[in-house]
């Protein structure tokens, strides 16, 4: 098998792909990216200099100067964050500056691993389109919603399960309507709806959509 084996994963807020995409890294031995933390890294950063509106060249040079300690904070996972994140994330000079470090990643994963997974909105389409394996996971905004809800909770913090779910329809919106990289599924993805999935079951079905791959490149 050549060159690093990538495994692309897709989706909207909550859908199971950071879940899915560690399980996947962990027994195959893949170096993991969250690209949503870099956009979270980049809100988090503007929100503690004070500019929770920001313009696209204010979040441009706070994606460039991104603190590599900051991927690493609880804080990533706080609501207004990732509301910032996919504000930030539709704009097109915040996206220049980090795609670069995306796919530099997934062609050369860090530690000698002989490839990577990468999740986020347009891996697919977008950062990773050569990838032999894309995997683009859904659920119903009511599912995403829970899921959210009950991680709020088990964190003891604060959780509105109707501000959740707005927040989510919102998110979803401009995801799907910015101009640049818009969130889609790859035409050769393999499209998983995990509403009424458990992990293992989403596991299950990756792994064996993996392992044909690899015997297909080996």
């Amino acid at each position: 098998m050549s060159g690093s084996f990538i495994v692309a994963i897709d989706g909207p807020a909550a859908a199971g792909k950071g879940t899915l995409a560690r399980l996947i890294a962990d027994y195959f031995g893949l170096a993991y990216l969250d690209t949503g933390a870099l956009y979270r890294g980049v809100a988090l950063s503007l929100i503690e200099a004070g500019l929770t509106a920001p313009t696209e060249a204010e979040a441009a040079a706070a994606a460039l100067n991104l603190d590599p300690g900051l991927l690493q904070s609880p804080d990533l996972r706080r609501e207004d964050v990732g509301n910032l994140a996919s504000v930030v994330a539709a704009m097109p000079a915040v996206r220049a500056a980090l795609d670069s470090f995306q796919r530099n990643f997934a062609a050369r994963p860090p530690g000698g691993a002989p490839g990577a997974v990468v999740d986020g909105r347009d891996i697919g389409t977008v950062i990773c389109p050569g990838a032999p394996v894309k995997l683009f996971l859904t659920a119903s905004v009511a599912a995403r919603a829970a899921r959210r809800f009950l991680e709020l909770q088990a964190k003891a913090r604060p959780a509105d399960l109707a501000q959740i779910t707005a927040e989510i329809e919102a998110r979803d919106a401009r995801d799907a309507s910015r101009a640049t990289a818009p969130l889609k599924a790859a035409e050769d993805a393999h499209l998983m709806d995990t509403s009424n999935l458990s992990i293992d079951e989403v596991f299950a079905r990756a792994k064996t959509i993996i392992e044909t791959a690899r015997q297909t490149r080996t």
